[in-house]
C-alpha cells in the first residue's frame, strides 16, 4: 500500500483542460500549500504537514508529471514550463476555495513555487523556497568541474530521446541515487517512503525529464524576460538551503535578494532534503514566515 500523510484526506483536482492533480488535505485556517521536489512525491512533507495542519489549512499535491497526478506528453514547450505548473497550483488552491494563499516549495516545488509568486503576486502572500536558486541564476553559476554536481541538469536538458531512454533503463539506479547522495541522515527517508518514491519516479520518466528541459529552455526565458523588466517577488520570501555557494563560488544571499527586497535566507546544515532530515526547523521557519 501507498504511504500517505496521517489525518489528511486525498482528492483528485481538475487544474487545466486534461489535467488533474492529486493532493492531500488538512487542517483549517490560513492556507498553506506545500510543493515537493525531485525525486520526490508529496510524502516529503507529512512531518512538516501535520506540524502546520494544527493550526493551517494545508495542501500537499503531487506536481503536475509526478506521483499520482496526471503526466500530459510534452507537445509544444510549454506543457511542463514553471509557469504552466504554477498556474496549476493557482487553480488547485482556488478549487479548494482559497483565492489567496501562502506557498512553500522545495527544490523543483521551490522552482513553481517562485514562478508562481512572480505570475500571481495577488494570490501568494508569503512564499517559502527550500534549497534552490532561481532557474535562471542557478544556470549562471554552474561552471567548470564543480557543475558535475548537477550532471542530472545537463542530462535531462538534451533533446528528447536520449535522457528517457537511459533513465528508463535502470530508473531506480538513477533516482536512488539522488535519495542517498542528498541525505545526510539516512533514517529520515524510511524503507517504505523511499519505495513510494522510486515507484513514482519509475511511472513518471519522460514528465520528469520534460519538467527538466523546460527548465534549460523556456523557464530560463521567463525568468530573464522578469528579470530585464524588474519584476521582484512582492511579499514576504524566506528562502533555506544549503552552503551551496561556499561551493560553486556563490553568494545566495545576494542573488536572491535581487529578487526578493522582503527576504530572510538562512543555511542551514541538514542535506538537501530538509522536511524530511529537519521537520521541526522547517515547520518553524514556515510558521515566523506565516507572521510577517
Amino acid at each position: 500500500m501507498t504511504p500517505a500523510i496521517d489525518g489528511f484526506t486525498y482528492q483528485r483536482v481538475p487544474v487545466a483542460d486534461g489535467v488533474s492533480l492529486n493532493a492531500a488535505v488538512c487542517g483549517s485556517g490560513s492556507p498553506i500549500v506545500l510543493l515537493h521536489g525531485f525525486p520526490q512525491t508529496h510524502l516529503m512533507w507529512r512531518h512538516v504537514a501535520a506540524d502546520l495542519a494544527a493550526d493551517h489549512t494545508v495542501i500537499c499535491p503531487d506536481l503536475r508529471g509526478y506521483g499520482a497526478s496526471d503526466k500530459p506528453a510534452e507537445t509544444d514547450g510549454t506543457m511542463y514550463a514553471k509557469r504552466t505548473m504554477a498556474a496549476d497550483i493557482v487553480a488547485l488552491a482556488r478549487a479548494l476555495g482559497h483565492e489567496r494563499f501562502a506557498l512553500a516549495g522545495h527544490d523543483r516545488g521551490a522552482l513553481v513555487a517562485f514562478r508562481a509568486g512572480l505570475d500571481h503576486p495577488e494570490t501568494i502572500t508569503h512564499l517559502a523556497c527550500l534549497d534552490v536558486l532561481p532557474t535562471a541564476d542557478m544556470w549562471e553559476v554552474l561552471r567548470g568541474v564543480t557543475a558535475a554536481v548537477g550532471f542530472h541538469l545537463y542530462l535531462m536538458a538534451q533533446p528528447p530521446g536520449l535522457p528517457e531512454h537511459m533513465i528508463a533503463a535502470s530508473p531506480d539506479a538513477f533516482f536512488g541515487h539522488f535519495l542517498d547522495i542528498w541525505t545526510n541522515d539516512p533514517r529520515a527517508i524510511p524503507a517504505d517512503v523511499r519505495a513510494a518514491y522510486l515507484d513514482a519516479c519509475r511511472d513518471a520518466v519522460p514528465s520528469i525529464v520534460a519538467d527538466y528541459r523546460a527548465s534549460a529552455g523556456i523557464d530560463v526565458d521567463h525568468d530573464q524576460a522578469d528579470r530585464d523588466a524588474g519584476n521582484r517577488l512582492r511579499m514576504p520570501v524566506t528562502v533555506l538551503q544549503q552552503d551551496w555557494g561556499a561551493a560553486l563560488g556563490f553568494d545566495a544571499t545576494a542573488l536572491w535578494g535581487a529578487w526578493a527586497p522582503d527576504l530572510r535566507h538562512t543555511t542551514v546544515t541538514c542535506g538537501h532534503f530538509m522536511a524530511e532530515e529537519a521537520p521541526a526547523d522547517i515547520a518553524k521557519a514556515l510558521r515566523d514566515l506565516l507572521s510577517r
